[in-house]
């Protein structure tokens, strides 16, 4: 497949050629105490509200080496970061190092907005955990270095359940576990009717994805015949992970079923929600930050969600990825910034806070470790979306979660099926 350099997929105006391994930098050869350089680093908020002290330990460590360089950090967010970035790219005033969702790589990487990289320069390389490392990998070249793995697991309030069940302990078949929050949602319709025991936004594609795979479904499949993906939404098996998503939308989220999961953590630190479907640093956030709750403080919990078929709920394997910008002029700088950020001590800080690390090696432990057992057992089984060129192009938010949006106002499973299977096949296939 030919790879085509125009940023038709959202940098406006951007054109760039891919760099080299390395970087070809006049500077690269300095005495690094001769580097008098700045290296701006765009990290997602997360590293600044869970584990700043990582961030400020590497560039202490950076620092060390090249004593004349200036990091800058900006942190992000995820709202509204891929808007600034496309924007920054267009002119001459971006990041030398950014933080990207495993599921935004791909347009980055067929842009040629990131810089090739040599996985021998990152330790634990051999061992990367494959759905982070598949996203930073195309045509046989590597432009990103995983961070961390992360995949959606309940959190949940444990003063509210065990007020609707007796029990704070969240139930591990989906029978018993609906039952309990008939329960909670009993007990706190006395107090709140606007309060849910599970906490579901509509627009919540990866929640409805994740049924979806419950049931054998996905979004689109491969066909080896005709080297094309097609969309498969409109299967049956698909279509009755979104008929049992939307109807847990309906009987338990009391709220607006039509938002999406961006502030969920924030409902459940303000006690509108017992239960939500995310990921393992959200239970962080529902009691510190900004916007957490420290009466909270000890009452959240995590756990398996429990799934439909006696089975645990399929996790999108999530995560985020770092890279550096091709046409920046540091990208040395940012290469050995990205490798102190990833290395086995670092993923060690991350792991010891119970976030997932980049490699299998380290993942293990967390397997057997009672706060994390659940989601880092979730990584092998977990799903995710097509890895096809042309899915980089699609705004897939938006044909998903319109998909979701049409069958809550009305329109049947079915036929919302079908129009966002045509609109994925028409897409789908595209170089980009």
């Amino acid at each position: 497949m030919k790879r085509k350099l125009i940023a038709a997929i959202g940098v406006a105006g951007m054109l760039v050629s891919v760099a080299a391994c390395g970087s070809d930098d006049k500077n690269s050869s300095a005495d690094p105490k001769d580097r008098k350089e700045t290296l701006t680093v765009w990290l997602m908020g997360e590293a600044q509200s869970t584990w700043p002290e990582l961030v400020k330990d590497v560039n202490a460590e950076f620092n060390k080496k090249y004593p004349g360089v200036k990091v800058r950090i900006q942190y992000q967010q995820w709202a509204d970061k891929v808007k600034k970035l496309d924007t920054s790219l267009g002119g001459d005033k971006f990041p030398d190092v950014v933080e990207l969702g495993n599921t935004e790589t791909m347009q980055y990487i067929l842009n040629g907005a990131l810089g090739e990289i040599d996985p021998k320069k990152y330790e634990n390389s051999d061992t990367w955990i494959k759905g982070l490392k598949d996203t930073c990998s195309f045509e046989g070249k590597t432009y990103c270095v995983p961070y961390y793995a992360s995949a959606r697991l309940a959190v949940y309030n444990q003063d509210m359940l065990k007020a609707g069940t007796g029990s704070d302990a969240l139930p591990q078949t989906e029978d018993e576990f609906l039952a309990a929050m008939d329960k909670v949602d009993a007990e706190l319709g006395k107090k709140d009717k606007r309060a849910s025991s599970l906490y579901f936004p509509g627009r919540y594609w990866y929640a409805a994805m994740s049924y979806v795979a419950a049931y054998g479904g996905q979004i689109a499949t491969y066909d080896e015949g005709s080297k094309e993906w097609k969309a498969a939404l409109s299967s049956p098996e698909a279509q009755k992970g979104l008929t049992h998503f939307i109807d847990l939308v309906k009987k338990y989220n009391k709220a607006d079923q039509l938002k999406d999961e961006q502030d969920h953590a924030n409902v459940m630190a303000n006690e509108k929600a017992a239960v939500i479907y995310g990921q393992a640093w959200e239970a962080g956030s529902v009691t510190t930050g900004e916007n957490g709750n420290p009466k909270l403080e000890g009452k959240i919990a995590t756990a398996g969600m429990p799934g439909p078929e006696g089975k645990a709920l399929p996790s999108f394997i999530g995560g985020s990825d770092l890279a550096t910008i091709s046409k920046s002029k540091v990208q040395d700088l940012g290469e050995e910034w990205i490798s102190l950020f990833t290395n086995a001590k670092s993923m060690e800080v991350l792991a010891s806070k119970n976030i997932l690390p980049n490699n299998e090696k380290q993942l293990e432990p967390l397997k057997q470790k009672p706060e994390t057992a659940a989601i880092a057992n979730a990584v092998p089984d977990a799903w995710f979306t097509p890895i096809a060129p042309g899915w980089a192009s699609i705004e897939k938010e938006e044909i998903l979660e319109n998909l979701l949006l049409e069958i809550l106002k009305g329109s049947s499973v079915a036929d919302a099926s079908k129009k966002a299977d045509e609109k994925i096949n028409e897409l789908i296939n595209k170089e980009a």
